[in-house]
């Protein structure tokens, strides 16, 4: 087992844009993971945080990903659909392939739509145009107060507040959370326009957790867990970026300009959940760090 902290990379899907989710707006938990200590006061994690290169090429690291001594990757797709060439998503398979961890989020429609490569945890991202959920009756608009964003877009909640989520069989250790009455993690940040996910069948997948929708009452995944084994390293895919967002754990952040959704204040409010928002977190660094 090495003593060095393990080492974890955020990265965005698009080049470096001031009006957009570029890793700038998940400096909250980029800091959350750095002041990560062990018992001696040394850092848990060394946290590398960066945008894409130039979306004309291959990302220089993550098309060689696997070839680095990065042990986990969490990727935020935020992109339109050209976030990841060939090159990036064959250098991202190989990364889990070889045993590291990947955490692949996104948002509603297609936003993030790159990700289908992705050996394993892309089939477990459903858009409008590209893997369409197999199940006809999650394809409905869920969100009526933005028409133009078509299905998957649940409503979780404003932005700036929380969720209820729902534990799906046996609680996974990425929901573990002793300070609460049931032992797991009851809140997660919210979103209007929550994506779709589901598990892939034959690669060690299963959802973990379920959300409702604020408007129509319909359920929706949350979270897939991908256990580490034949097929590699620890996955998790995850309904959208904004669990992860500064703006959605407090939207005195800021956010780019397009985003029109008057924000909520319930993290602001309740602390036990915002608490709740950084358990996992840490939760989901500690189970996808594989042994080194």
């Amino acid at each position: 087992m090495s003593d060095r902290p393990g080492r974890i990379l955020l990265q965005t899907t698009i080049p470096t844009t001031v009006d957009d989710w570029s890793i700038a707006r998940f400096s909250r938990l980029a800091a959350l993971l750095a002041g990560q200590r062990d018992e001696d006061g040394r850092p848990l994690y060394d946290v590398v945080a960066r945008d894409r290169g130039p979306v004309d090429r291959p990302d220089p690291v993550l098309s060689s990903l696997d070839q680095s001594d990065f042990d986990q990757l969490w990727l935020f797709a935020v992109d339109t659909g050209d976030g990841l060439t060939p090159q990036d998503c064959d250098g991202i398979s190989r990364f889990r392939a070889r045993g590291g961890g990947l955490l692949v989020t996104r948002d509603h429609m297609d936003l993030g739509s790159s990700v289908c490569s992705l050996g394993g945890i892309g089939q477990a991202h459903y858009f409008h145009s590209t893997n369409p959920d197999p199940d006809p009756g999650r394809r409905q608009p869920d969100d009526p107060f933005t028409p133009e964003i078509l299905w998957p877009n649940f409503h979780s909640g404003r932005n700036g507040d929380f969720q209820e989520i729902e534990v799906i069989g046996a609680p996974h250790p990425v929901l573990a959370d002793d300070a609460s009455p049931t032992g797991a993690i009851r809140r997660l940040p919210a979103h209007p326009h929550e994506g779709g996910i589901g598990a892939p069948a034959g690669v060690g997948a299963r959802v973990i957790a379920r959300g409702t929708s604020q408007v129509t009452g319909a359920r929706f995944n949350v979270a897939v867990a991908f256990e580490p084994g034949e097929h590699g390293g620890p996955g998790i895919a995850q309904s959208t970026f904004h669990h992860f967002a500064d703006y959605n754990w407090d939207p005195g952040d800021g956010c780019p300009s397009f985003v029109s959704e008057p924000p909520g204040d319930g993290l602001r409010r309740v602390p036990e959940a915002l608490a709740d928002t950084r358990r996992y977190m840490l939760n989901l660094a500690a189970w996808l760090s594989p042994a080194r």
